[in-house]
């Protein structure tokens, strides 16, 4: 089998070797339960199955590790075994990039700094700013913000100490709800880790940065450009954005992922005090935070201020409005603002496709819905899995749904394994554990390796009919690669605290 999804609407088939090596997984798995340890180099079928396949690229080692993204032994395994047995293959930043987070994802935080060392002595491999913005990322989702402080301090010996590293540092931080000391970096009385602010608030303030500088060529780590700037570069009045402008967009756009509402408006009441600029990202973010915060009538009420001062919108702006008239006015006035956008020749972009889909679906008219899930392919935006998460989120019978995620896989479109989970959930909330079992055996076929969020729905699931065996199994398996469980009363798993609150009872 040389692909794992249909080559369908331009998506890569995978290379042989993947295919190989997601089918190995599974077989792995069940060989590992009565061996100590298996490794992709002692595998004399590995061996001659890689001699007579196509030589690896790095994209198709990337697309291998994306498979093991869960289970970080298997993924180091095979990360060393390329290039052990590929003469002619050697790693690149990117695909150290790719092993670097799958590492971070699960803190094994030395590993990391041991690649990283090997990155440093291989021409192939220099760490770049990529390799520091995961390192930051996985440092701070992990809630490690001054291990995260201190490899900034570190990057003077990659000679990486500069503005992007920095703007990349406040990213992750607002990212990962930790904008109280994003702001403080920014902020604070003294000047913060050596590093000199007058590059962004004083008079020799850089005057813009380069979106690719901050993001690189790699653009799936787990960070979403346009998260941070949208699907545009952000402009101000001179055509460039002001430095100062894009890091108060971070400390407010971090406000806004921590929920904290009042905060918001007074972040964005300080923007003007400060005189910082505001762009139309800045407004973008502030709208998308009436919306969040329950109050949509002023996001359209604010979008209709920024068209009368006769700023020139975007179709990011577009997106919001549309999102934000229709939970306020309905969707058949969301489809007017979209119609508005293609007469003023702005081109609709998957995210405005897939607002107004989920605004369908909410409404239940799922026949409208579908009907513009095939106009998206017409109009060359083809839908992508988050299309298809509006109608799984809705749709209320099984049948229906299983149909629908057979139609996502047939047309190219890998399902996740959020997209899994989110099925799992929903049929073990309705008692249809069999109809988990299928999502969860398509989910291993499909090359999704199974998370911490996988595993528990699926012990959530067996708990609840009472198959605690079977339960207690999957728990085994879980904690023995290295994922998190949730503690359970029925499988006799609880926290410490609650522990040592019991001896005092």
């Amino acid at each position: 089998m040389r692909c794992l999804i249909s080559n369908v609407n331009g998506v890569r088939p995978f290379h042989p070797l993947t295919s190989f090596f997601i089918h190995f997984q599974t077989l792995i798995s069940s060989i590992s339960k009565h061996t100590p340890c298996i490794n992709f180099h002692s595998s004399s079928s590995s061996n001659s199955t890689s001699q007579n396949l196509t030589p690896l690229d790095n994209e198709t080692v990337r697309e291998t590790l994306v498979s093991f993204n869960n289970d970080w032994k298997r993924a180091l395994e095979f990360f060393n075994w390329v290039e052990e047995t590929q003469s002619n293959f050697h790693h690149s930043t990117d695909t150290f990039n790719y092993m670097l987070d799958i590492l971070g994802k699960c803190f094994e935080f030395s590993l990391c700094w041991n690649l990283i060392h090997r990155m440093k002595q291989n021409p192939y491999s220099f760490p770049d700013h990529t390799t520091f913005r995961v390192m930051f990322k996985r440092y701070v989702s992990a809630h490690e913000v001054n291990e995260a402080i201190d490899t900034f301090q570190r990057l003077e010996e990659f000679n990486l100490k500069d503005h992007t590293s920095f703007c990349n540092l406040i990213d992750s931080l607002c990212e990962y709800k930790h904008v109280i000391e994003a702001q403080e970096l920014i902020f604070g009385e003294n000047k913060i880790l050596g590093f000199d602010q007058s590059l962004i608030f004083g008079e020799n303030k850089i005057t813009g940065v380069d979106q690719n500088s901050i993001f690189g060529e790699n653009k799936n780590l787990g960070v979403d450009q346009n998260s941070i700037f949208g699907e545009n570069k952000n402009l101000g009045v001179d055509g460039i954005e002001n430095s100062d402008t894009k890091i108060c967009n971070m400390i407010l756009r971090g406000w806004y992922k921590l929920g904290w509402w009042s905060k918001c408006r007074e972040f964005w009441d300080e923007m003007d005090r400060r005189g910082v600029h505001k762009s139309l990202y800045s407004y973008s973010i502030y709208m998308d935070i009436m919306c969040k915060s329950g109050k949509p009538w002023k996001a359209v009420k604010l979008y209709k201020e920024v068209k009368n001062k006769g700023i020139k919108l975007d179709v990011v702006v577009y997106n919001i409005v549309i999102k934000a008239i229709g939970l306020s006015q309905g969707v058949d006035s969301s489809i007017g603002v979209y119609r508005e956008m293609k007469e003023l020749g702005l081109k609709p972009t998957i995210v405005t496709y897939n607002t107004i889909i989920r605004l369908l679906c909410d409404g239940y008219r799922y026949k409208e819905a579908l009907a513009l899930l095939h106009k998206m392919r017409k109009d060359g935006c083809h839908p992508n899995v988050a299309s298809y998460h509006c109608f799984f989120a809705c749709l209320e019978k099984p049948k229906e749904i299983l149909e629908m995620f057979d139609r996502m896989v047939e047309s190219g479109v890998r399902p996740t394994t959020d997209t899994c989970v989110m099925l799992m959930k929903k049929f073990g909330r309705w008692g249809f554990l069999r109809l988990v079992f299928l999502v969860w055996n398509r989910m291993e076929k499909l090359g999704c390796s199974p998370d911490a969020s996988a595993y528990n729905t699926l012990i959530d699931a067996l708990v609840e009919k009472g198959l605690i065996d079977m339960a207690r199994k999957y728990d085994e398996e879980m904690l023995a690669k290295g994922l998190a469980a949730k503690p359970r009363k029925e499988l006799g798993t609880k926290l410490v605290e609650q522990d040592c609150a019991d001896e005092y009872k």
